[in-house]
């Protein structure tokens, strides 16, 4: 059962945590920090999805966050129990996630911790995941706009509205968003933005949500793995598996041979590609794709390590195509589109 930070005896417990995305930091993410300083010798601020890529709902990087943090902290003389730690994702493996929340806080904590936060919606179901501490709800930032919503500061921002924007974040987070809309950066992710929303408008007047089937290769030899570059948006020039949509009269296995010879020009027949397949599974998860419910079945070709890696060339969707060795694929998160990068660890990971 929840406490409300008031019933908890003032710096009773060693460790305050506060887990969030702070895309960007916004003054409800540093009530909890401020609760959290009440009541604990320190605070942890584990920073999520700290090395993804950048995206209209991921655009900030993790030390861009940590910054503002710090910044706004700079004067405080509580500045100094303010301990910041990035936290990478786990999108299909959750018990990894908690195990790495769990390892971090055992650095700095392992007996009185209390995890700090707000219950305000299905996205904050993750604090619920560690029975073994206190769980302190501090309940909304006692504001006049009634709740903050970081989404909502998102879409005003790259709408270039920055009227909603400058009541809820401090002044030096919104003093480094007005620099950031000056950055080639903050220009494509507005293009990327403005895609997604005309991909959205298209669907419309659907009468039903559009659920879009697609497919993607994960195509390993030889301790390497296949990817491309994209060429278009949305995640133009990040990486991605080759893949793309079910047509209408395909198999899925079709499909994904298909997309796989026309964006990489891969050179191996497709008898072989077939008889290559060692496992496929589906991902799903309701928020993998910006553009909407995307549910993709991907599958992994084993090709025989014991050849050359036959030659790629990017084509169609692909702006590139080349092999990468696994061990520098497993340091390209920041690097790789949507949710890929979970993928391949998923598939390969578990073999």
């Amino acid at each position: 059962m929840a406490k409300s930070w008031q019933d908890v005896d003032t710096r009773k417990n060693g460790l305050a945590v506060v887990i969030g995305r702070f895309q960007p930091v916004h003054f409800g993410q540093l009530y909890n920090i401020d609760e959290g300083l009440k009541i604990a010798d320190n605070v942890l601020v584990l920073i999520g999805s700290a090395f993804n890529s950048s995206s209209p709902k991921n655009p900030f990087t993790y030390e861009q966050r940590a910054k503002m943090v710090k910044d706004y902290y700079f004067q405080s003389q509580h500045r100094d129990r303010i301990i910041i730690e990035p936290l990478a994702d786990y999108i299909y493996e959750e018990n990894q996630w908690i195990t790495d929340v769990q390892e971090i806080v055992s650095q700095y904590e392992t007996k009185k911790v209390a995890l700090i936060g707000h219950e305000k919606d299905d996205s904050s179901y993750y604090l619920k995941n560690f029975p073994q501490w206190d769980f302190i709800e501090t309940g909304k930032w006692p504001d006049t706009v009634k709740g903050i919503d970081a989404t909502k500061i998102r879409e005003l921002y790259f709408n270039h509205n920055l009227n909603y924007v400058a009541g809820v974040v401090p002044l030096s987070t919104y003093n480094f968003l007005e620099w950031f809309s000056t950055t080639q950066e903050y220009k494509d992710l507005v293009e990327e933005r403005n895609f997604i929303d005309a991909y959205k408008a298209a669907w419309a007047n659907s009468p039903h949500p559009p659920t879009f089937a697609t497919v993607d290769a994960v195509v390993v030899q030889s301790g390497h793995i296949l990817l491309v570059k994209r060429r278009e948006q949305p995640g133009k020039n990040l990486m991605a598996l080759p893949g793309g949509f079910l047509g209408e009269t395909e198999t899925q296995e079709d499909a994904v041979i298909r997309e796989l010879r026309e964006e990489t020009k891969l050179k191996v027949p497709v008898p072989v590609l077939r008889g290559s397949i060692k496992k496929e599974k589906t991902f799903s998860n309701t928020s993998r794709s910006q553009r909407g419910r995307t549910i993709t079945q991907a599958y992994l070709f084993q090709l025989k390590n014991d050849e050359p890696l036959p030659k790629v060339k990017g084509s169609d969707d692909a702006k590139e195509a080349a092999w990468y060795p696994l061990a520098e694929f497993y340091n390209m998160e920041d690097q790789m589109y949507e949710d890929h990068f979970y993928i391949v660890k998923k598939m390969l990971d578990n073999e």
